[in-house]
């Protein structure tokens, strides 16, 4: 069976609402419905340093979300959209996944190779698709695979104050695409967990 894992990066830990957190849960019962069991972990609730090592020492929750990151078939990575881009932490989950980019298995291949990740971004402003081209770069530099239509986001009218959590149910376009989402990265799960990627 494979395993999920979404990292929440909204800026507003537990137990505030919050979209990013709402729209990952909602991949995630996707995946649940596919058979892929998961977890949700929203990252302000973990002291998670700022760098780009491993371990940081002096209570660094990131070695503890590291294991669980390499024990995952999918990464899920959802974060709002602030002034045009991903929240801080998003970028943090990013810098430290980054020290492992010269880290390999014992074919040579990067530690995510065979790992399927995918995104979800709300935010009530236009700019999905470029938060996500961003963060798609990332995870495809750090070994990551991603499957066709590996993003599902909400975005509501410019200036307004409408949050995607007030909202009475998922729009059905977005509900859409995150059936899409979860259908594509749990199949590409199975292909890559019976098919590994060649040796180095």
């Amino acid at each position: 069976m494979s395993r999920a894992l979404a990292l929440v990066c909204t800026l507003t830990p537990s137990p505030d609402r919050s979209s990013s957190d709402l729209l990952a849960r909602q991949v995630m019962e996707e995946l649940g419905s596919l058979g892929v069991e998961g977890e949700v972990v929203r990252i302000a609730d973990h002291d998670v340093k700022a760098g780009v090592a491993v371990d940081l020492g002096d209570g660094d929750a990131w070695p503890a979300l590291r294991e669980k990151v390499l024990a995952a078939d999918i990464l899920l990575l959802a974060t709002p959209i602030w002034l045009g881009h991903p929240s801080s932490l998003a970028q943090r989950v990013l810098e430290r996944l980054n020290a492992d980019i010269s880290e390999t298995d014992d074919h040579g291949r990067q530690l995510p190779y065979g790992k399927v990740a995918a995104v979800a971004v709300v935010g009530n402003e236009d700019g999905a698709h470029h938060v996500s081209a961003e963060l798609f770069q990332g995870l495809n530099d750090l070994g990551f695979t991603l499957a066709p239509g590996a993003v599902t986001y909400w975005v509501g009218e410019a200036q307004h104050g409408t949050d995607y959590q007030d909202l009475d149910e998922a729009p059905e376009a977005v509900a859409k695409t995150t059936r899409e989402l979860a259908l594509n990265a749990a199949h590409l799960a199975r292909v890559l967990g019976r098919s590994p990627y060649p040796p180095r």
